[in-house]
């Protein structure tokens, strides 16, 4: 019977030839290569829910019974999860397959990281008191959103600066790049993922401070991991106030995306393992 490390293993290879073939269609403009990059993400995505849907279940064979969502092993796949989902309905509603090129790396990067970090527990485990709360799914669903979509953004300033700062005054045929979209369209979907990623990372914040009123007394304690939470909105919240007051837009907003990034991911890794607090079991 396939377990569900075996699933995520299978996760990896089709996020990697996804990748592969969205990489391919930027520099080839083959429209079946783009396709079979959708379809392969498409697997990827079914397989590694079906491994999550798996490692939850053996959770409750093994009498401990709770969401995959509690160490860094599983957030790190629930993260890959949401991104990929994320840039896959990106895709479908805006038929812009050569996004994938930016977009797909990450979720492949996540998981490969997951297997080639030795120092990750694999295991399940019981929760700790902490974590014995209905608002753990909440509070880690809605964050995680947020974060895929932030990730999606990420891709898609890296997309906008590359074609701002190198293809902006070539001829057409090198404008063009690879079938890039044009720089307005990019600027649109920046901005409409960060709206996105910003409603859920909002949520996640409110969660998150219920739960710790239940878990600890008290809704905000300062903890580095809320610090840095709160950091991270600002910077996106900031990110929308300057577009929607200054009418900030193009290589500003896109370099600003890339920075809210960097919060982003120093918030999940940077606090885990270099800073200590009551979120520190997020390390393990």
């Amino acid at each position: 019977m396939i377990t569900s490390s075996q699933l995520f293993g299978l996760t990896t290879l089709a996020y990697l030839l996804s990748s592969a073939c969205y990489i391919g269609f930027l520099v080839f403009r083959q429209r079946k290569i783009g396709l079979a990059g959708l379809a392969l993400a498409a697997a990827g995505i079914l397989a590694q829910t079906v491994g999550l849907g798996l490692r939850w279940r053996e959770s409750y064979q093994l009498g401990i019974g709770h969401a995959p969502l509690t160490n860094m092993y599983e957030s790190l796949l629930f993260f890959a999860w949401c991104t990929a989902v994320i840039y896959v309905l990106l895709e479908v509603k805006f038929k812009h397959p050569v996004i994938g090129a930016f977009a797909m790396p990450i979720p492949l990067i996540t998981l490969a990281y997951t297997s080639l970090d030795k120092t990750l527990s694999k295991e399940i485990s019981p929760l700790i008191p902490a974590l014995q709360s209905n608002w753990l799914i909440a509070h880690v669903i809605t964050c995680f959103i947020g974060y895929g979509a932030f990730a999606v953004a990420a891709g898609l300033g890296s997309m906008y600066l590359i074609k701002h700062y190198f293809f902006k005054n070539r001829d057409s045929a090198a404008a063009d790049s690879g079938a890039l979209p044009d720089l307005r369209t990019l600027d649109d979907l920046i901005h409409k993922t960060i709206v996105f990623g910003f409603m859920w990372l909002t949520a996640g914040i409110i969660t998150g401070a219920v739960w710790a009123n239940e878990a600890w007394g008290t809704y905000w304690s300062w903890d580095p991991k809320e610090t840095w939470s709160i950091i991270t909105w600002f910077v996106y919240a900031l990110t929308l106030h300057a577009r929607f007051t200054r009418g900030w837009n193009g290589a500003r907003i896109a370099w600003l995306a890339l920075l809210g990034f960097v919060s982003v991911f120093f918030t999940y890794f940077g606090v885990n393992y270099w800073l200590s607090g009551l979120h520190s079991y997020g390390s393990n």
